[in-house]
């Protein structure tokens, strides 16, 4: 009974977040289990082009350290932000959140190669959790019973908990860096005087992930409580 409830559980979460948060977590389980070490995940441009290791182009993006407080805080903020976006803006558009993530996952290669970042998870997040804020200003967040602000600026405040930690801020810089791009081209320059949307989702990408109908009984997560734990929960203005 127990299992069929969790059976039913998972697959209730969206495809592309239940996808990735799947591989990062058995990833994860395969590093603790010393079937793979990290050293074969990371980011190395050398490696992928001369010795055309093309899977550290992915693997990159699937591995958030040993498991510990590090590793729990980027799941759960990469589980709920990335199913958030895809049960809200991206509803009934998953080709549009696949390429989301290509080009995400393209611009954060590039920049990665500049600023010597071997793992692009945790700014791949921050990404997501960028675009989600921006897409819901009108939220008012409560990050560990502390700090109230509004949604825009939650990248900011998890930037600056980065730093009380002693972590590099590189990496939450980047993952704003590429996540107001998209945000700016996908939601911005179109709506300007002379502006154009310049992202365009591939039509392959749409005849694969894209549905014509939609499950009417379809309970998505909803986006009012966008943490959904202490240091996260938010509530929409005038709500």
């Amino acid at each position: 009974m127990a299992y069929q409830t969790f059976q039913q559980e998972y697959f209730q979460i969206p495809v592309v977040t239940r996808a990735y948060t799947t591989a990062c977590v058995l990833t994860t389980a395969a590093v603790q289990l010393e079937l793979i070490t990290p050293f074969q995940l990371y980011f190395n441009p050398d490696l992928i082009l001369r010795n055309y290791q093309v899977w550290r182009l992915i693997t990159n993006f699937l591995f958030f350290g040993p498991v510990g407080f590090n590793f729990l805080f980027n799941m759960i903020f990469l589980y709920r932000y990335c199913r958030m976006l895809e049960e809200g803006s991206f509803r009934g558009r998953t080709a549009d959140f696949v390429f989301m993530f290509l080009f995400g996952g393209v611009l954060m290669t590039i920049f990665g190669t500049f600023v010597s970042l071997v793992f692009l998870g945790q700014a791949f997040t921050i990404m997501l959790v960028y675009v989600w804020s921006r897409r819901n200003p009108n939220v008012r967040m409560n990050f560990f019973g502390l700090l109230n602000f509004q949604a825009p600026f939650l990248p900011w405040v998890l930037m600056g908990f980065s730093l009380l930690l002693g972590n590099s801020i590189i990496v939450d810089l980047l993952g704003i860096a590429v996540g107001h791009v998209y945000f700016f081209l996908e939601d911005v320059f179109p709506n300007q005087p002379g502006g154009g949307r310049w992202l365009r989702t591939p039509t392959i990408l749409k005849m694969l992930f894209d549905t014509p109908e939609e499950d009417a009984n379809y309970n998505p997560l909803p986006e009012e409580r966008p943490g959904g734990f202490a240091w996260g929960e938010g509530q929409r203005l005038g709500g």
